[in-house]
């Protein structure tokens, strides 16, 4: 009888593929090294990227609860930040990305 198969892998599976897309790691990178919320052209600016990319990524990472997206009213304008769980992520993210360079 084969051993069942940890669930948390499938979730861990889910999360790297969204990861791995293109441009969703350096979004969120970007969204952590910013003090302040950014609006989409900042992102969009930050990473390089098409518009086209850059907004389905963000959706993506709101969808999954990394990305927070808020319409300010004052001035009519719409942000984005990590969320709790994107922040949680943040040092892993860091630490890819710190292992990734020393290779």
């Amino acid at each position: 009888m084969a051993a069942e198969c940890n669930p948390t892998f499938a979730k861990v599976d889910a999360v790297l593929d969204l990861l791995t897309k293109s441009k969703s790691l350096h979004i969120l990178m970007i969204l952590d090294q910013n003090a302040e919320p950014l609006r989409f052209s900042q992102i969009k600016t930050a990473v390089d990227s098409s518009s086209t990319t850059v907004s389905r990524r963000l959706k993506e990472l709101e969808d999954d609860g990394l990305v927070l997206r808020k319409f300010l009213i004052d001035d009519n304008t719409i942000t984005y930040e990590l969320s709790e769980d994107g922040k949680l992520l943040s040092p892993i993210m860091q630490d890819l990305y710190d292992w990734s360079d020393s290779r």
